[in-house]
């Protein structure tokens, strides 16, 4: 099973910016990688997801304001994250498919990274 490590949570104001990294230990460059958050209280939900080929697909409520990259040469994936609303304020994790496309079948986890956002 592979290991994912997120990178790039902290503190913004609201209308800042964050970039979150998620380094895997292994080759996942066939897999879809994805992105969650859960807020205190709150269950986990799916935030976004880029296919093995780079195509990508976000939540609504993240729609135009963050966007999901990745780089199989260095194995990471990345979320941009503009427009920070304090409703974005969660822990974030990182998480692998087990398949190439679409889906919700997610075999590993990272251990998260808190995003907090000030209003």
């Amino acid at each position: 099973q592979v290991q994912l490590v997120e990178s790039g949570g902290g503190l913004v104001q609201a209308g800042g910016s964050l970039r979150l990294s998620c380094a895997a230990s292994g080759r996942s460059s066939s897999n879809a990688m994805g992105w969650y958050r859960q807020a205190p209280g709150k269950q986990r939900d799916w935030v976004a997801t880029i296919t093995s080929d780079g195509s990508a697909d976000y939540a609504d409520s993240v729609k135009g304001r963050f966007t999901i990259s990745r780089d199989n040469a260095k194995n990471t994936v990345y979320l941009q994250m503009n427009s920070l609303k304090p409703e974005d304020t969660a822990v974030y994790f990182c998480a692998r498919f087990l398949t190439r496309i679409l889906s919700n079948l997610v075999d590993s986890w990272g251990q998260g990274t808190q995003v907090t956002v000030s209003s």
